[in-house]
């Protein structure tokens, strides 16, 4: 394995970007939502990237080893909202590492490099969603200092 880089992604990225998008669109939305749509990227990730190169409060990484990607990690810095004036949060939208590299402490570096992005932006902190039934990335996100606030509870209809 080369040395280990993250990298804000770009247009020659997209492929290997897209790819681990959809891979966690199967590792993680068709097991834990009965409604996500594990093809999703195939019909609208190529907009979705598109849209994330040109969005200034968007950061769309990737982390490679050598020629190989390992993973990535999308952030987006929101604008204040008129509860809270002046406070900028950053949202851990998506992050996967390849099942192959885990437990490398490449996840880490994305979220790393999320934090440092997300202070450049001015963010105060950052959030992230988990599906309640995948542990082991509350795990992670605890490991990173995250900690719950909220909770939100679904009743089907």
């Amino acid at each position: 394995m080369g040395e280990l880089t993250v990298t804000r992604a770009a247009e020659e990225d997209r492929a290997a970007f897209l790819a681990s998008v959809d891979g966690l669109f199967h590792e993680d939305a068709a097991v834990h939502d009965p409604y996500g749509d594990p093809e999703w990227v195939n019909r609208g990730g190529a907009a979705y990237f598109t849209d994330l190169l040109a969005d200034p409060r968007a950061v769309p990484l990737l982390a490679r080893s050598g020629d190989r990607a390992m993973g990535h990690l999308v952030g987006r810095a929101l604008v204040p909202d008129t509860l809270r004036p002046g406070t900028r949060v950053a949202v851990l939208e998506s992050i996967r590492v390849s099942p192959e590299a885990r437990g490398q402490g490449i996840g880490g570096r994305l979220v790393e490099a999320f934090f440092a992005w997300a202070k450049e932006q001015g963010a105060v902190r950052a959030g992230v969603t988990a599906y309640a039934a995948n542990e082991s990335a509350q795990r992670f996100y605890a490991k990173h200092g995250f900690v719950p606030a909220s909770v939100t509870l679904r009743a089907p209809l």
